[in-house]
């Protein structure tokens, strides 16, 4: 039986058989399952996302550099001047779905079949399934992934462990399903057009859109996303098109898709009313993405030595900039009617150790408690086994599905209130678990994950950014660590090569992830002792993915 969205975009536009549709090439190596997702019909919805928008994606880019180039040569964010008539007017986002009302509780993670499963079945209200930061994206993790998350829509995912055979579906209450697409600086190399690889936002966005759109809205739900990486409201306005234009092409009313937006970029802090706005009839909100928010604020302000960074664990959200970045979210989405969603609590459980976990539950509980109490909707975990940690807390101060409507009488945060710069101290201990930790993830990345446990957390590539960002940073400026010595490309090299001296004693040479370390630290030590911050550290990386996995 022929899959009804496919037929139903047959009879409007017929994608799979007219030939003056743009088409793509595809060059990935072969998927199990792959006929299901790369059909001739999903594939000219994307060619024809890609024809209408990749231009549109390239200026966008191009306007990056050139708003980083002002802010090395000195400028500092600032709030929008030239749109006072979003600010002062009467306006809300369009009214919230019903399976999207209670999100206090948001689970995320990668498309990984039992992973989905699980997250689904974790009694959070919503996952939030991550073809981005935790997910290192193998041609093969992508067209996986989205096998996956079609047999979840459809309530058919099944997996059986190959070494216990344990079973795994879904149980009969499962989370509203979100989806997480690749950041728009990203792009798909097995996918191409007219020899040129095509934007990964449009590929993960398109295929999900066409194959799942019309089946969720027939399962009482709907096509809802997260929208990482943007910098301001014109990136928002960019989604915004692709939105309606992908609603029209499929005959789905414009609005159904939702879309909230992850603030987790500096420059996006200076335009959160704008962002609400350029998305109105699609919004779902704001999510506070604290990790990536840390690393956007060193890179930045790159340039600037003023805005040097303390040991990253300093950097909490109880400092001046970081309680201002979320308090100000929370004014403005319960302003216009969205959601204001608060940020991962990157700790996963203890085994055998109770008195070390019960201290690290303790700081998701003091975590959670300053959320909610600062009035945020919802929060997200990385781990299920702290739903029930996070959900007992909002529980206890929200007893309705969210605080939009609740009144918070917090003060009017200003630029300076954003740029406050955090304190605490440059220790070598600090210095030393950046390399450790942006090793370990490289690695384990280049591996083809994505999603790490670390040291009791579960890092992603966001966590690794601020790592190695934090690095340069400190050697580009010649910090002075506590004990007064001067963070060199030197004193760099030394720790790293004593950190690679350890990793091979712990690890050997034969486990998976210690064949990528001797790439992991090369990659690493290039992007701290680069003449210029690395945009992102997955840009490079992926090269080295792909070309591992062809």
């Amino acid at each position: 039986m022929e899959d009804p969205v496919v037929a139903q975009v047959k009879q409007t536009h017929d994608f799979a058989t007219q030939s003056a549709l743009p088409t793509l090439e595809v060059s990935g190596p072969a998927v199990a399952e792959q006929h299901r997702i790369l059909t001739p019909a999903a594939l000219a919805f994307v060619a024809d996302l890609v024809q209408r928008f990749h231009p549109q994606v390239q200026a966008m880019l191009e306007a990056r550099k050139t708003q980083q180039a002002q802010y090395d040569a000195g400028t500092l964010p600032q709030f929008p001047t030239q749109t006072p008539e979003i600010a002062d007017s009467e306006w809300r986002v369009a009214p919230i779905p019903q399976d999207l009302l209670n999100r206090r509780v948001e689970i995320t993670g990668p498309v990984d079949r039992k992973m989905i499963i699980n997250a689904l079945n974790s009694r959070a209200n919503v996952f939030m399934a991550d073809f981005e930061d935790s997910t290192a994206p193998s041609w093969s993790a992508i067209v996986s992934g989205q096998v996956n998350l079609y047999d979840a829509v459809r309530r058919t995912i099944a997996y059986t462990h190959p070494v216990t055979a344990k079973h795994y579906s879904l149980g009969t209450k499962t989370a509203t399903l979100m989806v997480r697409p690749r950041g728009w600086h990203l792009s798909e190399a097995h996918l191409t057009r007219n020899h040129v690889p095509v934007p990964a936002s449009l590929v993960d966005f398109g295929l999900f859109f066409f194959h799942n759109a019309r089946e969720l809205i027939a399962r009482g739900s709907g096509p809802y996303f997260y929208l990482p990486k943007l910098q301001g409201a014109a990136e928002a306005a960019l989604w915004n098109e692709v939105f309606v234009h992908a609603q029209q092409t499929l005959g789905i009313p414009v609005g159904t898709i939702r879309a909230t937006v992850l603030l987790e970029t500096l420059p996006a802090a200076f335009e959160m009313e704008e962002i609400l706005f350029a998305l109105k009839e699609h919004s779902a909100g704001l999510n506070c993405g604290r990790w990536d928010y840390i690393f956007s604020f060193i890179k930045t302000l790159r340039n600037h030595p003023e805005f040097i960074l303390p040991d990253r664990s300093d950097v909490g959200m109880t400092q001046l900039c970081m309680r201002s970045y979320t308090r100000r979210v929370i004014q403005i989405c319960h302003r216009r009617g969205a959601h204001a969603m608060g940020g991962m609590a990157a700790q996963i459980p203890i085994k055998n150790d109770p008195q070390r976990n019960e201290a690290a539950l303790q700081k998701v509980r003091v975590d959670k408690l300053r959320e909610v109490t600062d009035g945020h909707d919802g929060t997200w975990v990385a781990h299920p086994g702290l739903v029930s940690i996070a959900r007992e807390i909002f529980d206890a101060h929200m007893p309705t599905p969210n605080q939009i409507d609740r009144p918070h009488f917090h003060k009017e945060y200003n630029e300076r209130d954003l740029l406050a710069v955090p304190t605490g101290t440059r220790t070598e201990a600090g210095l030393q678990l950046n390399i450790d930790v942006g090793i370990r993830y490289l690695a384990a990345w280049l591996n083809g994950l994505g999603c790490v446990p670390i040291y009791n957390c579960m890092e992603d590539a966001a966590t690794a950014e601020i790592s190695r960002a934090q690095v340069w940073q400190w050697i580009r400026h010649g910090a002075a660590l506590d004990d007064g010595r001067v963070v060199t490309k030197e004193l760099f090299a030394q720790l790293l090569s004593k950190q690679m001296i350890h990793l091979k004693a712990e690890f050997g040479s034969e486990q998976f992830i210690a064949k990528k370390f001797p790439e992991a630290g090369a990659l690493f030590a290039e992007l701290c002792t680069a003449s210029e911050c690395p945009d992102f550290l997955t840009l490079p990386a992926y090269g080295q993915l792909v070309s591992s996995t062809l």
